[in-house]
């Protein structure tokens, strides 16, 4: 017999630590070798962790709610025999991490694992924690106003921030707020929920895990990257008339919504492959140049917070399975249901500020990403165009491009003609083309 230690794994790019939320054995059991050891939280997703080894649970060295570093052990398992050979050599190696549901902000704290622990069932077969039920019933919530809610926890489970956020709704008597990655451009927007009430006291908010991470990952990047951003305004107008053309074509065919999000895409995976090295990374004083154009795109989720799923191969996607992807990604990502695939190894990541009524903007780069894209609001302008009796002035759907780039390895000349050529593919977009 041999005790090892089990140590948390790697569990993706730029993950540093986790939050233990469940052991899924506990000492004296038995676990096979892939088998779930427990559930772990991180910045990204909720995650179950499975053993690297098949043997009988020793000891338990973490308690649930503590976090752990990447690599520190976690518990210790006795195993028959010796510990293999390729055990010894690599005993940090990640194994294939079969995903959860992806939780990025509602399960670390200790009173939200309470919740998970002491679930109710309703007539309709919905669960509710004895937290969420009170809260509904100081504040007038019926059973029924719970059923229908999509609950943002694992399983779609309502969570106290989703009766909060009913409640808040209600007394503001507007809608809850979402934003849909790729919606028309200068669409109407609703308003945010207006939940502070300005009665002269201050009030203090205490950030949740996600926007204490997203707070830390900003702060790291303008550390890291000396920031430059170019603008370039193009004429989308052909553009607007394609979609406007073929989006009912693509509902009727696969009951897909044509959003510009993924016209935008291809143009900017196009443009990559012309300036391969804005597809890069820095390492010290080494420059690595991506082999996949993997474009990540920011979608702000229901509670203000923003989470960057990543389509792999952009590039080898037809139009269509962009279209697909982006609308599975971005309703995933509303629903908490990303897995940590699908947050992965992007290269490149575009922003939508448009979606907000934004004509432009400086965004911040996703390290160790050297290019980060905002697309701004497509307006009509007036605009001088030429004809072939001369010049004219035109109503034109114009829309700025915004390209924040790491200086140290982008100077002006790659970056400016980079989203010059972004531009350049909306603008000569082909009217004659299919879906």
């Amino acid at each position: 017999m041999t005790v090892v230690e089990m140590v948390l794994p790697q569990m993706g790019e730029s993950v540093m630590e986790a939050t233990i939320l469940t052991w899924t054995k506990k000492v004296g059991d038995s676990v096979n070798e892939d088998e779930p050891l427990l559930e772990v939280a991180t910045d990204k997703v909720d995650t179950e962790v499975p053993s690297l080894y098949t043997g009988t649970v020793k000891e338990l060295l973490v308690n649930e709610g503590e976090v752990v570093q990447i690599g520190n052990p976690v518990a210790l398992i006795e195993i028959d025999g010796e510990l293999p050979v390729s055990k010894k050599e690599e005993p940090d190696a990640a194994k294939d991490i079969m995903e959860s549901v992806a939780q990025a902000t509602d399960t670390v704290a200790l009173a939200d694992m309470s919740e998970r622990k002491n679930l109710m069932k309703s007539e309709v077969g919905k669960f509710y924690s004895p937290l969420v039920l009170n809260i509904a019933k100081a504040e007038g919530v019926s059973i029924e106003e719970l059923d229908a809610l999509d609950g943002t926890g694992k399983d779609g489970r309502v969570t106290k921030r989703d009766v909060i956020a009913l409640v808040r709704s209600k007394k503001n008597r507007d809608t809850s707020y979402q934003v849909s990655v790729g919606e028309p451009k200068g669409a109407s927007i609703p308003e945010p929920q207006q939940v502070n009430v300005f009665d002269g006291n201050d009030e203090i908010i205490e950030m949740d895990r996600m926007r204490k991470m997203i707070a830390d990952r900003m702060l790291d990047s303008v550390k890291t990257s000396p920031h430059v951003t170019s603008f370039v305004e193009a004429d989308v107008t052909d553009l607007v008339a394609w979609r406007g053309s073929m989006k009912r074509k693509l509902m009727d065919e696969e009951g897909q919504a044509l959003t510009f999000t993924p016209i935008f895409l291809e143009a900017i995976a196009k443009a990559i492959r012309d300036y391969p090295m804005i597809n890069v990374q820095v390492d010290g004083d080494k420059i690595i140049r991506k082999g996949d154009i993997n474009i990540g795109m920011a979608v702000a989720l229901p509670n203000g917070n923003l989470i960057v799923p990543v389509i792999h191969k952009t590039d080898q996607l037809s139009l269509r399975e962009l279209t697909r992807k982006v609308n599975d990604l971005a309703r995933r990502a509303r629903k908490n249901k990303l897995t940590a695939d699908d947050l992965a190894d992007g290269t490149y990541t575009v922003s939508n500020i448009g979606g907000f009524g934004n004509v432009m903007g400086t965004p911040i780069l996703v390290q160790p990403q050297v290019g980060i894209l905002a697309l701004g609001a497509i307006t009509k302008k007036a605009a001088v165009i030429e004809t072939p009796a001369g010049d004219a002035i035109a109503i034109r759907h114009k829309m700025f491009m915004s390209h924040s780039y790491d200086h140290r390895v982008v100077d002006g000349a790659l970056g400016g003609m980079f989203v010059k050529r972004v531009a350049d593919y909306l603008e000569k977009f082909d009217l004659e083309r299919d879906i």
